[in-house]
């Protein structure tokens, strides 16, 4: 298959069914009047190859080094972000604690659970039918 005057996308297309449909591995090589096409069957990143010295050496494909570099630069304004805003695990907000009304409030209805819990166990150690007392106590209302 002779894919040298196909866009690249189409050529990426074309080499990724043909890889699917072979059931081959992971990179798909196709030759072109330049060299090769390298195709990740997995990520679908093409890669351009050229015979160099008895070895073959591949580049990225244009578009994606430049979405590459627009992805590279937008994490080092954002790394560049954080620095200035002095925001790391030392310095980062730490949550509130508890006023002592709130933890008042939380003790006194876990004594009044407590409490009830003991009564039920009370009760059921004596035998009594009511395994609840103190049913008019509502933690809720403190």
């Amino acid at each position: 298959m002779r894919i040298s005057a196909l866009p690249l996308t189409v050529a990426a297309v074309l080499l990724a069914g043909a890889a699917h449909a072979e059931g081959e591995g992971r990179y798909r090589m196709e030759k072109t009047e330049t060299g090769f096409i390298r195709l990740d069957t997995a990520s679908g990143e093409v890669s351009l190859c050229r015979e160099k010295d008895g070895q073959i050496v591949c580049r990225m494909a244009a578009d994606e080094r430049a979405a590459f570099e627009k992805e590279l630069d937008l994490l080092t304004k954002r790394v560049e972000a954080l620095e200035k805003g002095g925001v790391n695990s030392e310095t980062a907000a730490k949550p509130s604690l508890p006023t002592d009304e709130e933890i008042d409030r939380t003790m006194t209805i876990m004594e009044k659970m407590m409490q009830r819990f003991m009564g039920i166990v009370k009760n059921l150690e004596d035998g009594k039918e009511d395994a609840a007392p103190g049913k008019d106590t509502d933690p809720q209302k403190t």
